[in-house]
C-alpha cells in the first residue's frame, strides 16, 4: 500500500532522514520505532504532505505523493493522527469528531460517527463536553475517532502513548490492536517499543535518520541486539 524509497527529508539545510526505505502492507502493523529526534514526525510529515522531502519517492496505492499538497493526500485516505492529539479544546467532542469528516468521509458522516463511538463509547457520552476538560486518555481517543471519521485507507498514529499512565497506554496497544483486526492498515511511530513490537506485524528501527533495523516483530522483540540497545533488557 504505502512505499517509501530512498527518502531524504529535513529542515531548511538540515537534513533528518537520510534514505528511508519503507513498506506498509494492506492488513498490517508496522511499527517505527526510536527516541525522540531520531526523525519521525519528520518522515510522518512528510508521508502527509505536511513538508516536502528533498529527494526520494512516497507512493501510496501505485500512486506518487511526493508532489501532492496534505489535502489531496487526505482525499486519497491516508489520515494521519498527530502527536500531541491536537484537538480543538474550545470546541465539544462531537464537533472536534465531525471536523473530521471535513475533507473526506462527509457522505457516511452519520454513519461514521456511530462506528466511532462503539469502539469509543465514552467520547458518546461527553459528546458536549469541550475537548480541552478531557483527560489525557480520552483526548487521544477523540484525536483517534476523529482519524476515523476521514475513512482512512491507512492509519498513521504518531505517539499515540505518550503522557498516558501505564494502565491507559495498556488499553490503548489493546485498542490499535482491535482497530486492526478489522482490517484497518496501521503504520505505528511509538518509543515504546515493548508494547509496539507486541501488536505490529513488522517493524523498522530510525537511528540518526537511517533503517538501523527491520524484520518481523515477533523477532526483533527477541533479538539480543535489540532487547539490550533498545529494550533495556
Amino acid at each position: 500500500m504505502l512505499e517509501i524509497r530512498n527518502l531524504h527529508a529535513g529542515y531548511g539545510q538540515i537534513e533528518i532522514l537520510r534514505g528511508i526505505n519503507l513498506d506498509v502492507g494492506a492488513g498490517e502493523i508496522v511499527a517505527v520505532l526510536g527516541s525522540n529526534g531520531v526523525g519521525k514526525s519528520t518522515l510522518n510529515n512528510n508521508i502527509s504532505a505536511l513538508n516536502k522531502p528533498f529527494s526520494g519517492s512516497i507512493r501510496f496505492q501505485g500512486e506518487d505523493l511526493t508532489n501532492m499538497n496534505s489535502t489531496e493526500v487526505v482525499q486519497r485516505g491516508l489520515i494521519h493522527v498527530p502527536e500531541g492529539r491536537r484537538i480543538f479544546p474550545n470546541l465539544n467532542v462531537k464537533e472536534n469528531l465531525w471536523l473530521g469528516s471535513q475533507i473526506r468521509g462527509k457522505a457516511r458522516r452519520s454513519q461514521n460517527l456511530e462506528r466511532v463511538v462503539e469502539i469509543f463509547p465514552r467520547l458518546k457520552e461527553r459528546f458536549a463536553q469541550m475537548a480541552g476538560t478531557l483527560s489525557g486518555g480520552e483526548q487521544q481517543m477523540l484525536a483517534i475517532g476523529r482519524g476515523l471519521m476521514s475513512e482512512p485507507v491507512l492509519l498513521i498514529m504518531d505517539e499515540p502513548s505518550l503522557g498516558l499512565s501505564p494502565l491507559l497506554v495498556e488499553q490503548m496497544f489493546e485498542l490499535i490492536a482491535n482497530i486492526n483486526k478489522e482490517g484497518m492498515p496501521i503504520l505505528l511511530m511509538e518509543q515504546n517499543a515493548v508494547q509496539t513490537l507486541a501488536i505490529a506485524h513488522r517493524a523498522y528501527i530510525i537511528e540518526n535518520g537511517e533503517v538501523a533495523m527491520q524484520g518481523k516483530a515477533s523477532d526483533m522483540a527477541r533479538d539480543p541486539e535489540l532487547r539490550k540497545n533498545y529494550l533495556g533488557l
